[in-house]
């Protein structure tokens, strides 16, 4: 029993982990950037094609695969976000919505024209494949991969964001994008360089959880909600309240499915409810 639980609790984790690596770029774009992009869920898509792509067709191994998914969804929002975001960041968030949910669909009509509707294998390599023992426990290797790789991505977007000049200039224009550009900081720059590094996470995420969270073209519809839940409790604009958000969400959603598998779709949104309830503002006190 005492093991099923910590098993429960390391699975939990790990998927909390991943939706956490997903979700954070909407966090960046939704606080810093006050821009409601629903279309999020198809850049991570496009970095899971790309892996699945490179793996079965260019016969790269794995691990190749996760860092040219995240080159290729954030160039990919780059060219986006110039063409076509930055049009609406001053328009009411009613056409941002539109605007992002008719790309979301762009997205998937394409991914099934190229790939088709089934799901897509993933030929993981075999060091990620089975159990290890970790203090005497067996856990997934898979699993223990992908937290190892988020706490990583996690303490250096902290870095980034909190500690570096690159930094300093995002808070600077969102603060005040007027007194920003009066002292020499490019804020065209800098927003198309912070969209596509959220895009980018979202792509090597997408990537990264092929295995656990499957990959069609329906996934940005299917993950929507998901990713969306993880800022609105967490708080956008920060990346410590969407990792605590990411992490309690996606421990209850495992345990409810493995306890109460006949209602275990919905213990998360039961979750979200009392979260909002006792932190209306998120986690951490910014409002989504």
């Amino acid at each position: 029993m005492e093991a099923a639980m910590i098993g429960v609790l390391f699975d939990g984790i790990a998927y909390g982990s991943l939706l956490f690596l997903i979700s954070v770029g909407l966090s960046v774009t939704m606080g810093l950037m006050n821009f409601i992009n629903l279309a999020h869920g198809a850049f991570a898509m496009l970095g899971g094609y790309v892996c699945v792509t490179l793996m079965t067709r260019a016969g790269l191994p794995f691990l190749l695969t996760l860092p040219l998914a995240f080159i290729a969804s954030a160039v990919v929002g780059l060219i986006l976000e110039r063409t076509l975001y930055r049009r609406l960041y001053k328009a009411p968030h009613l056409d941002q919505v539109l605007f992002s949910i008719g790309l979301t669909f762009i997205a998937i009509a394409a991914a099934t024209w190229l790939y088709g509707p089934q799901q897509q294998p993933v030929p993981l390599p075999d060091f990620l494949r089975g159990q290890v023992s970790l203090f005497g426990l067996d856990v997934g290797a898979y699993r223990l991969f992908m937290i190892g790789v988020v706490v990583v991505i996690t303490v250096l977007l902290a870095w980034l964001l909190e500690r570096t000049r690159f930094g300093a200039r995002i808070r600077a224009s969102v603060d005040n994008q007027a007194a920003s550009a009066g002292l020499g900081i490019n804020v065209n720059r800098i927003f198309s360089l912070t969209f596509a590094l959220g895009s980018g996470l979202a792509g090597l995420g997408g990537g990264l959880g092929i295995d656990v969270l499957g990959l069609d073209p329906t996934f940005p519809i299917k993950y929507m909600v998901y990713f969306l839940l993880v800022v609105a409790v967490g708080g956008a604009g920060t990346i410590r309240g969407p990792l605590f958000a990411a992490l309690i969400l996606g421990v209850f959603d495992v345990a409810g499915k493995y306890y109460v598998p006949e209602v275990g779709a919905f213990v998360i949104y039961a979750m979200m409810v009392v979260l909002l309830l006792l932190f209306p503002s998120g986690l951490l006190g910014r409002r989504a």
